[in-house]
């Protein structure tokens, strides 16, 4: 007998049976819901045959896992779609915009509304039916064989590189692909999209995380976009169309000549954000607002470097310093104390002190006091000169909320994040998030004392912070600055893999470690010997001039 245990409860079965069948069969499950499932504490689809002792856990697509296994396989449907309706043609998913993927194909092919009320026709016929999806098994040989025969050099060049014999791809009919992680085991269960036509391509719009029946309204996001699509332009004038590509030119000795670029592109986009707010003295006031891990720190300080060159000083308020006291801070739903809402913030003496500094007033500024939770003052006072901007950085900054007395003409928004373009091949692109994970992940370790789990542990309550203050706000940004370097990935392999390989195989954390583990496998490492000592990276991986 195998003893099986399902959310607390034990099961045995009398011989080797597959997880789908467990869950219809034995436990009475609504499969219909169940995307994929956690044996042995890894990713697996539905189909793993159970063998022997084991506990299973569900995954729906309210869980991280089964969230992205939705959209992994929404992109598998869409692509069907395409490649039967434009056989010639090449699909490509770009990056994310909200709760939602730009999808776009070569720059001769623009899509209009009747391309996409037919792959939308067709994507539907596709979930109606339930085809099965089936994973295949192939040597490296074998793949490159497909790869090569269908035409898609961006999987080539990947096998390439990669140290491994053999390779898993995804069936569905005719369709073969590779996708990076779990698909589920057939098209019905991806019923929930929308299809909308946006600049030269299509935004792929799936339900978020939260709400996995309901797909919500796209907000238009065109500064978002429009960084987006700057970076891929530049990316692509390098020839980086893809990881191939950059494995290839590390391969190859280029990357010192690549991390160059990239700094001098950073430098640039700086200066001219400087620019812009040396161009009109009534903006005194510069807020800066990013997600977690987004170089906040080191961009201000090179902010300020660039303002200096045009005459102007900084004065710098930590938002740290105004949270309420701990007694009076609101508490979220699991009755723990909500340090990320707006209403954690003494929103009225901060802006109290925000007019009074920006009147030219001698002000004398808070200091918190994280240990008993109280506010103190210790005569650290500040006043604001004629030729001195006030720079405040915290989540909040693109919320009027926060600055409500500021009259908006004398405010200057600067959003900021890790923007990824670079994507593994045409159909698997490379999540900002994970980006973000990784670098926050080392910062922890390096600074903080905090060992993989617990960052990967804490990842998804700081999302859901991002998703409900910061997210909504960004196009209220004056400027925008992408903080994702193309080579960054590649320089924070030797430094990750390490930590993720420390994670213990019974930690509820080690499914998503390897997950991570597994991405970063298709880089080839570049060493951070040529990052200069002001770059973002080495707010992460040290050695910086900014934190010595």
């Amino acid at each position: 007998m195998i003893k099986v245990t399902y959310k607390n409860c034990a099961y045995e079965i009398e011989d080797k049976m597959a997880v789908c069948d467990f869950l219809k069969n034995i436990v009475n499950a609504n499969v219909e819901e169940i995307l994929a499932c956690k044996v042995f504490n890894e990713v697996k689809t539905l189909n793993f045959v159970i063998d022997r002792d084991c506990d299973i856990e569900a995954l729906d697509a309210t869980t991280s896992d089964g969230n992205r296994i939705y959209v992994r396989g929404l992109v598998f449907i869409m692509l069907k779609a395409f490649e039967e309706l434009y056989p010639n043609k090449k699909f490509i998913v770009n990056y994310s915009l909200g709760h939602s993927l730009f999808c776009e194909s070569t720059t001769d092919f623009i899509f209009t509304d009747e391309d996409i009320e037919k792959i939308t026709t067709r994507m539907k016929e596709i979930v109606d039916a339930n085809l099965p999806i089936d994973k295949k098994v192939l040597t490296i040989e074998e793949a490159m064989h497909v790869y090569e025969k269908a035409g898609k050099e961006d999987k080539l060049g990947l096998l390439q590189t990669r140290m491994k014999s053999h390779g898993s791809m995804y069936q569905c009919g005719d369709t073969l692909n590779y996708f990076y992680g779990v698909m589920p085991i057939s098209t019905g269960y991806m019923k929930y999209f929308d299809l909308i036509k946006y600049e030269r391509g299509v935004l792929l719009v799936y339900p978020r995380r939260f709400e996995p029946t309901k797909v919500e309204k796209v907000k238009d996001s065109k500064k978002l976009y429009a960084t987006f699509d700057e970076y891929d332009k530049i990316h692509k004038i390098l020839g980086i169309e893809n990881l191939a590509s950059l494995n290839k030119l590390t391969k190859e000795g280029k990357s010192g000549e690549l991390i160059r670029v990239s700094e001098a592109l950073h430098e640039k986009k700086i200066a001219n954000i400087a620019d812009m707010i040396a161009s009109d003295r009534k903006r005194k006031l510069v807020l800066i607002a990013g997600p977690s891990s987004s170089g906040k720190t080191t961009f201000a300080q090179r902010l300020g470097i660039q303002l200096k060159v045009n005459g102007i000083e900084t004065v710098t308020l930590s938002m740290d310093n105004y949270f309420v006291e701990r007694k009076d801070t609101p508490k979220d739903e699991n009755g723990n104390y909500d340090f990320e809402c707006l209403e954690a913030i003494d929103i009225e003496l901060f802006n109290k002190q925000l007019v009074a500094l920006l009147n030219g007033e001698e002000v004398e500024l808070p200091t918190f006091d994280f240990t008993d939770g109280t506010r103190k003052y210790l005569g650290n006072k500040a006043k604001l000169g004629e030729n001195q901007v006030l720079v405040v950085e915290g989540i909040h900054g693109l919320n009027e909320k926060l600055t409500s007395s500021v009259p908006r003409e004398n405010k200057f928004k600067v959003y900021i994040s890790a923007l990824t373009t670079l994507n593994i091949d045409d159909c698997n692109r490379i999540s900002t998030s994970d980006t973000r994970l990784l670098r926050r992940m080392l910062r922890d370790c390096k600074y903080r004392s905090h060992g993989p789990s617990a960052t990967i542990k804490m990842w998804a309550s700081v999302r859901r912070g991002e998703e409900k203050y910061i997210f909504p706000f960004q196009e209220e940004a004056d400027a925008m600055f992408n903080s994702s370097l193309v080579y960054e990935i590649a320089v924070l392999k030797p430094y990750i893999e390490p930590l993720l390989a420390s994670v213990e195989y019974d930690s509820p954390e080690f499914s998503e470690a390897k997950r991570l583990y597994e991405f970063l496998s298709y880089f080839i490492t570049i060493e951070d010997k040529e990052i200069p000592i002001n770059s973002i990276m080495r707010e992460f991986i040290g050695g910086g001039c900014f934190y010595r």
